[in-house]
């Protein structure tokens, strides 16, 4: 039996409407369309697959403790709320979704849902064990977390 490098990896659903997972996932369009997933959020810099069956944004960044994935974090979070306010779904991935897509994923549930860093990492983790930003995009979350809470409404 072959192994795919995706095996084991598979999409899971983080809350109603939004996935998170890895290319091998963004391939498959039968799943995605039975999921009703109608907007991919590619993080990483990779080709749509499927342009004429999918809206897409791509985030070109790479998997870097020094990459700034913070300054995407405002045009990801408008993508996946605009998605989901025309009813449809959307799949959040990067090439294994461990790092990137976690990081995009926990950042829309701090905004969104108002969780701190720790409940919006566990959140995803429940559901995908492999997730595991890396060390520089820990720092960014945790600075976003800090300008979250530092936020001041008049």
């Amino acid at each position: 039996m072959t192994m795919n490098l995706f095996d084991g990896f598979r999409m899971c659903q983080i809350e109603e409407g939004l996935f998170l997972g890895s290319y091998g996932d963004a391939r498959n369009r039968d799943r995605l369309k039975s999921l009703n997933v109608t907007h991919i959020l590619t993080v990483a810099n990779l080709v749509p697959e499927f342009p004429n069956d999918f809206v897409y944004k791509v985030v070109d960044v790479m998997d870097s403790e020094d990459t700034d994935i913070r300054q995407h974090f405002e045009e990801c979070i408008s993508f996946i709320d605009e998605a989901r306010r025309q009813g449809g779904s959307v799949l959040v991935h990067c090439f294994m979704g461990i790092s990137r897509s976690v990081t995009v994923v926990a950042a829309y549930l701090m905004k969104r849902r108002g969780m701190r860093l720790s409940q919006a990492l566990e959140h995803v983790k429940t559901r995908r064990p492999q997730a595991a930003p890396n060390s520089g995009f820990m720092v960014q979350l945790r600075e976003f977390e800090n300008s979250l809470n530092s936020a001041t409404t008049i």
